[in-house]
């Protein structure tokens, strides 16, 4: 019955493609890295494809009349139910192998490919990477269309993946890390008020290194984008570290 069910949600899905391809732009695409913060976490969301063992991250077409930021959050809306959330591309992926169509033979199995959509596939795409930073114990995110699940993974412990996506996720995660200090803002990952050490513990997971405690809050004090409260952290005795929040 399963088999049944994943078969008929595949040939709903290559019917739909079918209908929407006049609609999109040919040869480009959206590719969205989400990664997740949560303690001393970072992981990135990936959904598995029907019946393979294979991941990927969360990828989709610009249509014609279409922003193409608005494309990336419809994407992402459609392979996890995912809205709401803070996107912004970081780099353009255009090898000249960078190919789709055998891969998409293989999800498919051995459903006929009809000629409107093999001559989609077929052709070289270029890819705009999008990529944004989430507090995952926040997202419960869902799966659709050929993905049977989505789930959260380590960074540095990524399953077999599809395409060239472990590329482009290693450089999103370049990208994150040499942003970090002034995308910090926006990112909203912590709570409204929190600690230095709370801030310090996010650097490391993300930077993947340790810093000296006096040097780190150096830095970011320099940064001028705190301020400091009057009151300190409850529970932590005559040593309650002083709470900050992002000015505004």
């Amino acid at each position: 019955m399963e088999n049944r069910d994943q078969k008929f949600a595949l040939t709903a899905t290559m019917e739909e493609l079918m209908r929407s391809i006049p609609s999109y732009i040919p040869q480009f695409s959206v590719d969205c890295v989400i990664f997740g913060f949560h303690g001393s976490e970072l992981k990135v969301l990936l959904s598995k494809f029907h019946n393979l063992d294979i991941w990927a991250l969360h990828g989709g077409f610009i249509g014609q009349d279409e922003d193409m930021d608005a494309a990336a959050h419809r994407t992402l809306c459609d392979h996890t139910g995912i809205t709401g959330i803070y996107l912004e591309q970081f780099h353009i992926f255009g090898k000249a192998n960078r190919q789709t169509y055998r891969f998409m033979e293989t999800i498919f199995e051995d459903t006929p490919i009809p000629e409107v959509l093999e001559n989609f596939f077929k052709k070289r795409f270029i890819s705009v990477g999008y990529f944004a930073l989430v507090d995952f114990s926040k997202v419960n995110p869902v799966s659709a269309l050929v993905f049977e699940k989505s789930a959260w993974f380590d960074v540095h412990e990524l399953p077999k993946m599809a395409f060239d996506h472990a590329d482009i996720i290693q450089k999103a995660l370049e990208y994150l890390r040499r942003s970090l200090d002034y995308k910090l803002v926006g990112f909203n990952l912590m709570p409204e008020c929190f600690t230095m050490n709370e801030l310090q513990r996010l650097y490391e997971t993300i930077l993947g290194e340790k810093f000296q405690r006096t040097n780190f809050q150096r830095k970011i004090l320099d940064m001028r984008i705190l301020e400091r409260l009057a009151t300190k952290q409850t529970g932590k005795g005559h040593k309650a570290p002083f709470l900050y929040r992002f000015k505004t």
